[in-house]
């Protein structure tokens, strides 16, 4: 069982750019999908959290779009209008009521 985000990288404020969260070993049908972020030295900051039964969730505040490709088994992150505030490692993380599965990571660099 792996979930494997990627995706990540070195983008210019003002881009935009979409992390993918594949799953291998189960299927994301029924399961619930966050995304979080963490900076060093701070706490993980929740994102996003799309449900089971739901493909895609836009956060208009934020910018940010979440969505599932059931049949790549993958969810994907878009954010929009990036920020050098922006800057973290971005994780998956796939739950139900028996099973909490976190990937490893992908960094993200908002930089000039």
């Amino acid at each position: 069982v792996q979930l494997v985000e990627s995706g990540g990288g070195l983008v210019q404020p003002g881009e935009s750019l979409t992390l993918s969260c594949a799953a291998s070993g189960f299927s994301f049908i029924g399961y619930n999908v966050r995304w979080y972020r963490q900076t060093a030295g701070k706490e993980r900051e929740l994102l996003s959290t799309i449900l089971s039964s739901i493909d895609s969730m836009d956060y208009l505040e934020s910018g940010f779009t979440v969505s599932k490709n059931e049949a790549k088994n993958t969810v994907f992150l878009r954010i929009k209008s990036l920020k050098p505030e922006d800057t973290a490692v971005y994780y998956c993380n796939a739950y139900n009521d028996e099973h909490n599965y976190w990937g490893q990571g992908t960094q993200v660099t908002v930089s000039s």
